[in-house]
């Protein structure tokens, strides 16, 4: 945990979600002795604003508008000690157009937390007034397609890295 559990701030189980909330669905599974409402919280603070010391510049913003919130954990069926933990982020903690910022935000930073064993991604519900926000391509699909001849497939793109072997 941080300066003081987690959950004390970043669970919210009364909070409503808004239609401007990114929302991510996160499967974890807490250490051992840690309660999945602080895993839960966890994520949502480490994702955020939260910090394992206390900064002085907390006093210099709202905490409220830019902090990630879980605001639901269930079991997952099935597995013993596993639970998909709800988290809401503001659009406010995210930088304009940028899926980078936003995934590095949500997904950069999380992996390690002491207090989980494992988690994953699940969901992510990204919200149109967000959306509207990236560039688009000067035309459509269709013609990237018909430049491509590719029609049946994703198209994806990624950085060609050496290390990883060009033998593909």
């Amino acid at each position: 945990a941080g300066v003081k559990e987690y959950k004390l701030t970043y669970y919210t189980p009364d909070y409503e979600t808004k239609d401007t909330d990114i929302l991510a669905a996160f499967r974890v599974t807490p250490q051992p002795g840690v309660p999945p409402e602080e895993a839960g919280a966890a994520v949502a603070a480490e994702s955020s604003t939260g910090t394992w010391t206390t900064v002085w510049t907390d006093g210099l913003t709202s905490l409220d508008r830019y902090k990630g919130r879980c605001y639901h954990i269930e079991p997952v069926a099935g597995e013993e000690n596993q639970f998909i933990a709800y988290v809401a982020y503001p659009l406010d903690l995210f930088e304009e157009g940028s899926v980078t910022n936003m995934f590095t935000s949500i997904v950069g930073n999380v992996f390690e937390l002491k207090a989980l064993r494992a988690l994953r991604l699940e969901d992510l519900r990204i919200p149109v007034a967000y959306v509207k926000t990236f560039q688009v391509p000067p035309h459509g699909i269709q013609v990237e397609r018909d430049k491509l001849n590719k029609f049946s497939r994703p198209l994806l793109g990624c950085t060609i890295k050496p290390k990883l072997g060009l033998s593909a």
